[in-house]
């Protein structure tokens, strides 16, 4: 077994011996939200929106962006589960914006081993057989990050099984200073469009 292997082990064996009252937590999110964000490892969702286990749903991926699977999570949030706001978050210097689909698409062509980015872009320095299955995959890549965050809430906010009563709104969370901007246009697409009377 690998040195991360163990580790993660050795730190699940210390988490749960303190476990305590969280075995007590109740499945729907206390505090009635979901947060669609980046998988991106310089992002603690709990830690930049204060947040403690039980608190919010949060959804992670390459980008944080409103895939049909994100939708999938979100719609089962909010019916099944009582979540009654969308925080979309995306970050600065992302991942997603370094190449395109087209650059992975080629990459994967040529080898399934990682590659590498150097001054002169993308390099597939891999020994092993690619395969042209990425061809029919949309990788979301984006080259604006407050774009991408306003034509996530605006997916999320037309999608016809997302109620208009939802509010959605748009940040970039800055990972050099960990604030979290609002992108106006962002939250003001995703805007309540009508409140049932018991909200």
């Amino acid at each position: 077994m690998s040195v991360t292997f163990r580790e993660v082990l050795k730190a699940n064996d210390n988490y749960s011996s303190r476990f305590g009252d969280l075995s007590n937590l109740h499945l729907p999110p206390a505090r009635k939200f979901a947060v669609l964000t980046c998988m991106d490892a310089r992002i603690d969702p709990a830690k930049l929106a204060g947040l403690s286990e039980g608190d919010a749903h949060v959804i992670r991926n390459a980008g944080g962006r409103a895939s049909d699977d994100a939708l999938r999570s979100l719609v089962i949030s909010y019916k099944l589960l009582g979540t009654k706001e969308f925080f979309v978050i995306h970050h600065t210097n992302c991942g997603m914006a370094l190449f395109t689909d087209e650059i992975i698409r080629e990459l994967l062509a040529s080898s399934l081993d990682q590659a590498e980015l150097d001054a002169d872009g993308w390099k597939d320095l891999g020994l092993t057989p690619g395969s042209k299955a990425a061809q029919f995959t949309n990788f979301l890549t984006f080259k604006d990050e407050k774009q991408s965050v306003v034509d996530d809430v605006l997916r999320i906010r037309q999608h016809p099984l997302i109620p208009g009563y939802i509010p959605v709104y748009g940040f970039v969370y800055d990972v050099k200073t960990g604030r979290l901007i609002e992108v106006e246009e962002a939250t003001r697409v995703g805007a309540r469009l009508d409140i049932p009377p018991d909200l």
